[in-house]
């Protein structure tokens, strides 16, 4: 069987397809930019905030739980 170019949305669909997003920047107007991308950065210092509070406690959490498994191997070892 041969195979078309063309899929099933190309044959039935008549209309032309949506041109993109240009993707350079306009710089007379960065108003917009400028409103969004201040809230946007404080967000994103909130973000690494309580991410690097978060590793802390992982951290903390992970050095008392091998403290603990050291204290007991070294308890059950003394025994014998």
């Amino acid at each position: 069987m041969a195979r078309n170019d063309s899929s099933w949305a190309d044959q039935w669909d008549f209309n032309p397809d949506p041109k993109p997003l240009s993707t350079k920047k306009n710089n007379s107007s960065g108003g917009g930019m400028n409103k969004y991308g201040q809230k946007f950065g404080d967000g994103l210092g909130k973000t690494k905030a309580v991410a690097a509070t978060g590793f802390k406690k992982v951290k903390n959490g992970t050095s008392a739980g091998f403290s603990w498994i050291k204290e007991k191997y070294q308890k059950t070892t003394q025994k014998n």
